[in-house]
């Protein structure tokens, strides 16, 4: 995809999304690190079902859609304050369907059970890739707490 779009076209399993790179400034005129890395490419991989990205620094990272979709920023994902995050679950078959630019500072990932309400922007992706396998141990060991306290529980 280039520029704005569904980020998927049905016929490649491979679509790449133009970033702009990222300027001292961003849309809200708010002042951010020059060295801070930022993706020179995304790809959306359909096939794999995951989104690749490429960083100025030189980093690389796949990271699976389900795992973007239970580490989504958003609301609904996150809550609106400290601790009023959700475990979402039953995500193991989930899909990304597009992929679009928000100005210069992030992308909007859009899911295909309907999510679509989180910003991904260029620090949390780079976070999300830097922490991948730590993040996904936590979220396995929440949903383990979570089927024993369920078993626990019938």
């Amino acid at each position: 995809m280039q520029g704005s779009g569904s980020g998927c076209d049905g016929e490649s399993p491979e679509r790449s999304v133009r970033v702009a790179p990222l300027a001292a400034t961003n849309d809200y005129n708010v002042a951010m690190d020059d060295a801070a890395p930022y993706p020179t490419q995304i790809k959306l991989r359909k096939v794999s079902r995951s989104l690749w990205l490429s960083f100025s620094d030189g980093l690389e990272f796949e990271l699976p859609a389900e795992y973007l979709r239970v580490y989504s920023p958003s609301a609904e994902v996150q809550g609106h304050g400290p601790g009023e995050g959700v475990l979402v679950t039953g995500k193991e078959a989930v899909s990304i369907t597009g992929v679009e630019p928000v100005g210069r500072y992030a992308v909007r990932l859009v899911f295909d059970d309907g999510h679509s309400t989180g910003l991904f922007t260029w620090p949390i992706l780079y976070r999300l890739g830097l922490n991948q396998a730590d993040n996904w141990a936590a979220y396995q060991a929440r949903l383990t707490t979570m089927r024993a306290t369920e078993a626990k529980d019938s």
